[in-house]
This record gives structure tokens, C-alpha cells and sequence, in this order.
């Protein structure tokens, strides 16, 4: 059986990794100040979705899932959130002029 929810993250995360790596190359995953921007990302995130369910306000189907929860949120949020944020990352990275660049 295929779990919609967990391949949809699954495949943001790969995609998000494939866009820095083989488009974008700003090398932000070398960069100790991304790798905070995430934690921090995760830690706001992890507090929204237990805030949403925990009650439950929202819930995840549980064939759609692969079980693990964090927070009591399904796993699969903190590859969507890790995807979000790497991607935004990588093209504002990219596109902000550098100091001393063209």
C-alpha cells in the first residue's frame, strides 16, 4: 500500500535536495547558520502542530502515515517542513545579489 502523505514528504524532501544540490549550489548545507535556521524552523513547527493535534483540531489519516509521531503530528511534517525551508532558503540564497559580485 502506498502511504500518499508519507511519499508526498518523502519526495519534497528529495526534490528540495536535488534543487540545492544540483541547481541552485549556494553550498548552504555547508553552512552552519542554515542547519540553525532549521532547527529553529522545526522547533516552531513541532509547537504549532501540537498545538493543532494534540486536541485533535487536525487529524491524519492513519493508513496515510507511517506512524511515528512527534509532538503527536505524523513524522512526515518535519520533511515537509525541512523541504519548505530548504527550498525558499536555496532561492533567496540565489537570487540576493553578493557583496562584491556582479
Amino acid at each position: 500500500m502506498i502511504r500518499e502523505y508519507t511519499a508526498a514528504a518523502a519526495c519534497g524532501v528529495v526534490l528540495a535536495v536535488l534543487l540545492e544540490v544540483l541547481v541552485l549550489r549556494t553550498g548552504m548545507f555547508r553552512d552552519r547558520r542554515f542547519w540553525t535556521a532549521v532547527g529553529i524552523v522545526a522547533c516552531f513547527q513541532l509547537l504549532v502542530n501540537g498545538v493543532l493535534t494534540c486536541p485533535p483540531i487536525v487529524s491524519y489519516d492513519p493508513a496515510q502515515i507511517l506512524g511515528p509521531r512527534v509532538v503527536c503530528a505524523p513524522i512526515e511534517d518535519l520533511g515537509f517542513g525541512f523541504a519548505m525551508v530548504t527550498a525558499t532558503i536555496g532561492v533567496w540564497r540565489r537570487i540576493t545579489p553578493r557583496p562584491g559580485g556582479p
